[in-house]
């Protein structure tokens, strides 16, 4: 990992919560790294499945996805994964890569179900902006689906205006962005 990205390695928990949380970059091609990933994505794939089809997404499906969506454009010197730990425990992760020279995108933002609630989504968001200002981007940007509610009600609760199609890809239905200040 390259000293340029400055994400927290603790950040105190919330008052309701009662273990400590910590951020910290992660090999996008790490075991934690794959474990989490293969929980997000069978997360969203099944909700739009169910949602849209009635079913879970099929098996090999899944693997095919899993497998072309390597991370890799979340390794230094242009990109980072973090991951979220609760009481040692890897819990969620959150990914960000530049665009351009200015802008970088937020991918993978994802807390393990059973750890909902507990404040770890606005530590990833913050860690996240924190590593995309270490990246030097000014601006960050997002697409999302419109079943993800929960996503959403997180980003506009933390600033990210919707604005308008920023990418033309499967499923983007929701785009955001914020102008991230220098600390």
């Amino acid at each position: 990992m390259t000293d340029t990205v400055s994400a927290p390695s603790a950040v105190p928990a919330a008052p309701a919560a009662t273990a400590l949380w910590t951020i910290a970059p992660e090999p996008y091609d790490s075991p934690v790294a794959a474990a989490l990933w293969r929980a997000y994505y069978t997360e969203v794939s099944d909700r739009w499945y169910l949602l849209h089809e009635g079913h879970a997404t099929d098996p090999a499906e899944l693997e095919r996805e899993v497998a072309a969506e390597t991370g890799a454009d979340l390794a230094p010197p242009g990109g980072v994964l973090l991951v979220a730990w609760c009481g040692g425990e890897p819990v969620g992760t959150a990914g960000v890569r530049l665009l351009d020279a200015e802008t970088a995108e937020l991918k993978r933002v994802f807390v393990r179900e059973d750890m909902r609630g507990r404040g770890g989504a606005p530590r990833l968001l913050a860690a996240a902006e924190d590593a995309a200002r270490g990246l030097g981007a000014g601006r960050i940007v997002l697409d999302t689906r419109t079943d993800l509610v929960e996503a959403r009600t997180l980003y506009a609760r933390h600033g990210y205006e919707e604005t308008e199609p920023l990418t033309e890809r499967p499923y983007a239905e929701h785009w955001y962005a914020k102008q991230l200040t220098q600390v």
